[in-house]
């Protein structure tokens, strides 16, 4: 069995929460295998809450992590022309737009409760960057995209590196983590990559510029703390926590789909190719992903779908730029 399809094999083997089950089927979209992830999209929908929250398990109060479905739902409906995905991504939109928690200026925040002690629960996250926008954006809520990961950027972004903390209570005005989380650093890039995207579409040049200046910016503040195996420590500036491939695989992801696509300096390939040779070497005979951050909280190492789903996006668009 292909390499490619033990880490897909185990990923589906995976017990996943709302984003996480989003995060697969986007990377399996992306690798073009279709069949898989019209699958994941179904059950998404086949688990969708009454108020049209996609994927929904476990945990009720979560805004905007659901909408990491969006996309492959949306994508599904195109693909099968079945009213069932379109209705479940259109029901999820309405839930964004109407219904969910925000700021005065209407930034969504990330849940309706706060899961940690003595903070509000209103609570930006920096993974809401790559779970929210890119879907707003596919779905001509473009205005409402661009409003809402300009507002997680601008105020999770620490000025002296120039990369983003893991979250923010915008009632009290403090970062509840004080943490340069790399994964999360990872999951903005790609959202800005999927995002950009989408502006491209719509001739959109100034915001796609802008993306591409925010998306760049955070691949060099990253790169600064990158390990000599491509892989970065699980908070980016605390060299006393371990090393993390996971997010290393989404900057590689990011770096091979930004060559393809025509908007990133291929002097970046090699930075990839270096976390592409290391991260296969930690692929078991099950197909796990290890020396990756596992759940629920991802900050001790072990295994998880994030990491299995970053391995096939990586591989996905690293074959689309190796002839």
């Amino acid at each position: 069995m292909k390499v490619v399809e033990m880490v897909k094999k185990a990923l589906l083997c995976c017990q996943r929460d709302s984003w996480e089950q989003g995060f697969a089927a986007q990377s399996l979209y992306e690798a073009g295998d279709t069949e898989t992830f019209v699958m994941l999209a179904f059950d998404a929908v086949a688990r969708q809450h009454e108020d049209g929250r996609l994927g929904m398990t476990g945990d009720l109060s979560l805004i905007t992590d659901p909408a990491a479905n969006g996309e492959p739902v949306w994508r599904a409906f195109e693909h099968t022309n079945n009213e069932y995905y379109r209705n479940g991504a259109e029901k999820m939109l309405q839930y964004l737009m109407m219904y969910g928690r925000r700021t005065p200026d209407g930034v969504l925040f990330h849940s309706a409760e706060s899961v940690y002690p003595g903070f509000s629960a209103d609570q930006f996250w920096v993974k809401t960057c790559y779970s929210l926008p890119p879907f707003l954006a596919l779905m001509d809520e473009f205005t409402e995209a661009t409003k809402q990961y300009g507002g997680y950027y601008n105020i999770l972004c620490d000025d002296d590196t120039g990369l983003l903390y893991h979250s923010y209570d915008y009632k009290q005005g403090v970062r509840i983590k004080q943490k340069l989380w790399a994964t999360g650093n990872g999951l903005a890039m790609l959202g800005a990559a999927r995002l950009m995207t989408e502006a491209i579409k719509k001739h959109e040049s100034q915001v796609a510029n802008d993306l591409q200046s925010a998306g760049i910016a955070l691949l060099e503040a990253m790169l600064k703390f990158q390990h000599s195996d491509g892989r970065f420590h699980n908070i980016l500036d605390n060299d006393q926590t371990f090393l993390d491939g996971a997010s290393a695989m989404m900057v590689a992801a990011f770096i091979y789909r930004g060559i393809y696509e025509g908007w990133l300096n291929e002097k970046y390939k090699k930075k990839a190719d270096l976390i592409r040779e290391t991260m296969t070497d930690y692929i078991d005979g099950d197909g796990f992903l290890h020396g990756v951050c596992g759940p629920s909280d991802f900050e001790k190492e072990g295994t998880s779908s994030v990491a299995q789903s970053a391995f096939i996006m990586m591989d996905a668009w690293a074959k689309k730029v190796v002839v």
